[in-house]
C-alpha cells in the first residue's frame, strides 16, 4: 500500500525526454518484445496508450536489478529501476507502489506524458510523476482527475543520445536537463510547456531550432546524437 500525504504538484521546467538515456533504457519509441515478456508473466499497461510491459504488483524476486537506485523516505527505503519499484519483503523483495513524495532524478525509461491544467505529468506503470524544481528531480504524486488528464501528442523526430564517454544514468539525466534549458533559452521553444511556447505558426520552425540546439549541446557534452 502507498503512504498518503499532501504532495504539492509544482508546475516547473520539466524535460520531456526526446533521447534514449542509453541502450538498455529505451525511449518511450521503442517497443519492447511482447513475447519475452509473456513467457515472463509480465503484463502490458494499456492505460493512457503506455503499451509497455511490466513485472505484475506482488512479483517476488531475490536479487535486485543491477544498477538500480535505493530511495529513502519516511525511514522507509525503496528501490527503483527502470520505472518499477521494490521494497523489502523479508530478504527478498517485492514489486509495489512508491509512496507520494518519493523523489527520483531520472524518469522512467518508458513513460507516457499526460497534460492536467498546463501541467506535464509523466505515466509509467501506474505511478505519476511531475517535475519538482526544488529538488531538480521528479516527484511521485497522486493521480490527477480521468476528467482533467489529455494526452499529449505523439512527437514526431524525436532524438536518441548514446554516451560515448561512458556516462552514467545520473550524468545523462543532468546533460539532458541543462541542454534542454539551455536550448530553450536560446531559441524560445520549451518543449515541455503546450505548443512549446510559442505561438502556432513557429511551432515547426522553432522546434527544428531547439532539436538542432540540443543535438550540439549534447554532442559537446560527449553523446553520439541521432
Amino acid at each position: 500500500m502507498r503512504t498518503k500525504h499532501s504532495v504539492r504538484t509544482i508546475l516547473g521546467i520539466g524535460v520531456l525526454l526526446f533521447c534514449a538515456a542509453a541502450p538498455g533504457w529505451a525511449d518511450r519509441g521503442i517497443k519492447q518484445d511482447p513475447g519475452y515478456y509473456k513467457e515472463r508473466g509480465y503484463v502490458l499497461d494499456k492505460r493512457y496508450q503506455h503499451n509497455h510491459y511490466y513485472p505484475p504488483h506482488g512479483h517476488v524476486v531475490d536479487v535486485l536489478p543491477p544498477k538500480h537506485y535505493v530511495v529513502t523516505h519516511d525511514g522507509g527505503h525503496y528501490y527503483y529501476h527502470g520505472g518499477v519499484w521494490y521494497r523489502p519483503y523479508g530478504p527478498r523483495y517485492i514489486v509495489g507502489y512508491p509512496p507520494y513524495g518519493v523523489v527520483v532524478q531520472i524518469l522512467p525509461p518508458y513513460y507516457t506524458t499526460l497534460w492536467v491544467g498546463g501541467i506535464p505529468y509523466y505515466y509509467a506503470d501506474n505511478v505519476y510523476y511531475t517535475w519538482y524544481p526544488e529538488q531538480r528531480g521528479y516527484i511521485v504524486t497522486e493521480p490527477p482527475r480521468e476528467t482533467e488528464v489529455k494526452l499529449a501528442p505523439t512527437q514526431p523526430y524525436q532524438l536518441f543520445m548514446y554516451p560515448k564517454k561512458g556516462q552514467n544514468e545520473q550524468l545523462q539525466a543532468t546533460d539532458r536537463y541543462q541542454c534542454h534549458r539551455w536550448s530553450a533559452d536560446q531559441t524560445g521553444f520549451d518543449p515541455s510547456q503546450p505548443g512549446g511556447n510559442v505561438p502556432e505558426p513557429q511551432h515547426p520552425t522553432k522546434r527544428s531550432d531547439y532539436q538542432r540546439a540540443m543535438k550540439a549541446c549534447l554532442e559537446a557534452r560527449g553523446y553520439s546524437v541521432q
